[in-house]
């Protein structure tokens, strides 16, 4: 029997889930939790081998969370449920730690085949991921231009591009306005850009956020 915590933010995504996974053969549901502190309390409390993890939550989520389940137990499966597709968020989500990475969009299909392959100690991600984890660890790999940001870096990012302001994704993720600034900053320096504009094309031109975004 593979026992599952189900972490995701919707109630009617995890309603879903369960109906899915509970028709299912061999699948257990034996938590739930709505953000990252959730989620975490699971880990520590229950006994469970698969966490299928949602990349944004409340509170603290996505690669930090993924980073800091692995820290506490080393051992416990992980894998993404995401609505975005972009290879980026994959690639990042692996390298932290997770085992496998599906999109929302395929998971009625393919989530049972994942939760069993990532169980079994296996890792599912699509042959794109792979071949950009690959790619990466060639000695001279050149990567895109928002692959030489930090985790951290990305997460704002992708909140700039999104329209979101200084004090907005300082709320949202918890950080103080000058925090947000400086990575804001470094960000345009990596980039080698000079506006939130010249962001929020080349998020858009990388689809890193969607058309409507902004």
């Amino acid at each position: 029997m593979i026992r599952i915590v189900l972490a995701d933010d919707h109630t009617i995504v995890r309603e879903g889930l369960k109906q899915l996974l509970q028709a299912a053969d061999g699948l257990e549901i034996v938590g739930e939790a709505r953000d990252g502190h959730e989620a975490m309390k699971a880990v520590r409390e229950l006994d469970f081998d698969l966490l299928l993890l949602d990349m944004s939550m409340p509170g603290k989520s996505g690669i930090e969370l993924i980073k800091q389940v692995r820290a506490e137990k080393p051992k416990l499966r992980i894998l993404i449920l995401s609505m975005h597709e972009e290879r980026q968020y994959a690639i990042r989500a692996i390298r932290a730690g997770a085992s496998g990475y599906l999109t929302k969009e395929s998971a009625s299909r393919q989530l049972v085949e994942a939760i069993r392959k990532v169980a079994s100690g296996g890792a599912f991600i699509s042959a794109e991921v792979a071949e950009q984890l690959a790619l990466g660890a060639m000695p001279d790999a050149k990567g895109a231009l928002h692959e030489s940001l930090s985790d951290r870096e990305f997460q704002v990012f992708r909140m700039l591009a999104e329209g979101k302001s200084v004090s907005d994704i300082a709320e949202r993720l918890h950080l103080s306005v000058k925090t947000v600034s400086t990575h804001k900053a470094n960000i345009l320096q990596k980039m080698r850009m000079e506006t939130v504009g010249d962001l929020i094309r080349y998020a858009l031109a990388h689809r890193l956020v969607e058309e409507s975004a902004g």
